[in-house]
């Protein structure tokens, strides 16, 4: 029994991890991957402990639900309620989109798993190739994004504010993670956006951390932000221009626009 216990203890923390990093993805919340391994594991101790206490199936469903969105607020970083119920939303979907094809899955193949008294064992742990499948897939996510800073580098950004127009050189950096109510920063220097002042208001910040501590960074909305790759141009429509409070000398776009075409 308490062989099996563990096992589901690791099976759970497999299943929920990806879960929770496949609804991160999904909402493109900020999270950080120990914040999801935190809440995976606490994920995984409920999952083992709740069959031990006897419910009705309705308070039973409740329950798994509220520690779902529980789950997720262990699990993302939110800048408000709506954030918080798009993260549990698309967990909970999920979530129950997997344990129907789990459990078709072992109709279907004839697959033996124990139910009850606190665990669930199946005879093929599908949880633990789906961690390994979803590391190599973050890994290749990661090298990917390098590979795109290096060929995009050297671009040129024409930020459109009325009929006024800044130009500066720029590069997608994968390090940027800013965000701010859900929408990716760019970031530009000082000088950029003096150029811009007659026509940006700056209504909004965010908290951001570099080598020299934390800052506070005023972000405006531009009309429009132009692309030039060299080869092909790209246009998006009120992006957020953050301010940069150190002095750099481009502009340091959000890898998240690569995902999108021209808007």
């Amino acid at each position: 029994m308490q062989v099996y216990a563990e096992l589901a203890v690791i099976e759970n923390f497999c299943m929920d991890f990806t879960l929770l990093y496949a609804a991160k993805s999904a909402v493109k919340n900020r999270a950080g991957l120990g914040r999801i391994a935190l809440s995976a594991a606490f994920g995984a101790l409920f999952a083992v402990v709740f069959p031990l206490f006897k419910t009705g199936e309705i308070i039973a469903v409740v329950l798994k639900i509220i520690s779902g969105i529980l789950l997720c607020l262990i699990a993302g970083k939110f800048d408000g309620f709506k954030s918080l119920i798009k993260f549990a939303g698309a967990f909970l979907i999920l979530s129950a989109c997997l344990a129907g094809v789990l459990l078709g899955l072992f109709n279907l193949t004839g697959w033996s798993y124990e139910a009850g008294e606190g665990f669930l064992i199946s005879s093929v742990p599908i949880g633990i190739p789906m961690l390994f499948s979803l590391l190599v897939i973050i890994g290749a996510k990661k090298l990917a994004s390098r590979l795109k800073k290096t060929h995009k580098n050297d671009v040129i950004c024409r930020i459109y504010a009325g009929q006024l127009l800044a130009e500066v050189k720029g590069f997608f950096d994968s390090g940027n993670k800013v965000y701010i109510k859900g929408a990716p920063v760019c970031v530009v220097p000082k000088e950029v956006a003096i150029k811009l002042s007659e026509k940006v208001r700056i209504n909004e910040s965010v908290k951001i951390h570099t080598v020299a501590g934390s800052k506070i960074m005023d972000v405006f909305t531009c009309d429009r932000l132009e692309v030039d790759f060299g080869e092909s141009v790209k246009n998006y429509k009120d992006i957020k221009i953050g301010v940069s409070p150190q002095k750099i000398n481009m502009a340091v776009l959000h890898c998240d626009l690569l995902e999108s075409g021209n808007v």
